[in-house]
Order: C-alpha cells, then sequence, then structure tokens
C-alpha cells in the first residue's frame, strides 16, 4: 500500500478526471444544441415535422373520437359536446338572472323613491307624542301574553 504525504487532507478520487471530462463535454454540447435550436432554420424543419405529423393523425383521430362518442352512447354517459350544450345552457340562464336580478333593482328603486314623498308626508302629520306611546314592548322567554314587563 502506498501511503499519502503526512500533510495531504484530500484522497485520491480516481474518477476525478472522467467527471471534468463530462462536465467539459456537455457544457460544449449544451452551447451547440442552443445555437442550433436558435436558428430559422430549425424552427421552419421543426414546424414542417409537427404539421405532417398533425395531418397524418386527423383520421386517427377522428375515428377514436368516433368509436368513444359511440361507447358513450352505448353507456349512456354524456360527451364532450353534451356538457359542452349544457354549460352554454346554465351560461344562458346565468345572463337571465343577471337580467332580472337588474330589472328588480330598477324596479325597487322606483318604488322606493315613489313611496318616500308620502312617507314625509305622513311623518310632517303626525304627532311626537303618539310616537313615544307606540314603543314596542318586550315579551317575557316563553310568554305569549303581549304584556309589558
Amino acid at each position: 500500500m502506498s501511503e499519502d504525504p503526512v500533510g495531504s487532507s484530500k484522497p485520491m478520487d480516481p474518477f476525478e478526471q472522467f467527471r471534468s471530462m463530462r462536465d467539459a463535454y456537455l457544457d460544449s454540447m449544451a452551447k451547440v444544441m442552443v445555437d442550433a435550436v436558435n436558428t430559422e432554420g430549425y424552427a421552419q424543419a421543426t414546424g414542417a415535422m409537427l404539421e405532417n405529423t398533425l395531418t397524418v393523425s386527423a383520421p386517427f383521430r377522428e375515428a377514436m373520437e368516433k368509436s368513444m362518442l359511440q361507447v358513450l352512447q352505448q353507456l349512456s354517459m354524456p360527451s364532450r359536446q353534451d356538457f359542452s350544450a349544457l354549460a352554454d345552457r346554465f351560461t344562458n340562464l346565468e345572463i337571465r338572472l343577471d337580467d332580472m336580478d337588474a330589472k328588480l333593482d330598477r324596479i325597487e328603486k322606483q318604488t322606493h323613491a315613489a313611496a318616500r314623498p308620502e312617507s314625509e308626508k305622513e311623518s310632517a302629520t303626525a304627532s311626537k307624542p303618539i310616537l313615544k306611546a307606540q314603543a314596542p314592548r318586550r315579551v317575557g322567554a316563553g310568554r305569549q301574553t303581549g304584556t309589558a314587563e
């Protein structure tokens, strides 16, 4: 066995050189790939491949959708179109409810505006001692006699 020199605190790693070579290789390949991907030619080639893939897979996708629709119908389950139609109907209902709410708010404002002048006339003609005499009475817990306590 070989002995380490007295001042050495780090043991010798035989794979350290391989790791440094690997890291240098990965760094250089990453730079090359980034440069290659950021070109216009790469974007055009990728776009053409994607377009071809979508064109070739379209008939298979349509056949899959038709068969899935048939299976869902046989199982009495809703399809994507059913959910879409239901969502449209709920949206229409929500819009109608919002319109009705706005109309009710307008009607409520009109009725309050019409009732306000009448209540002001009544309050002007009513005497204050009568209002004090009609103070609300408290009813005892459990009793329904209507007498004040």
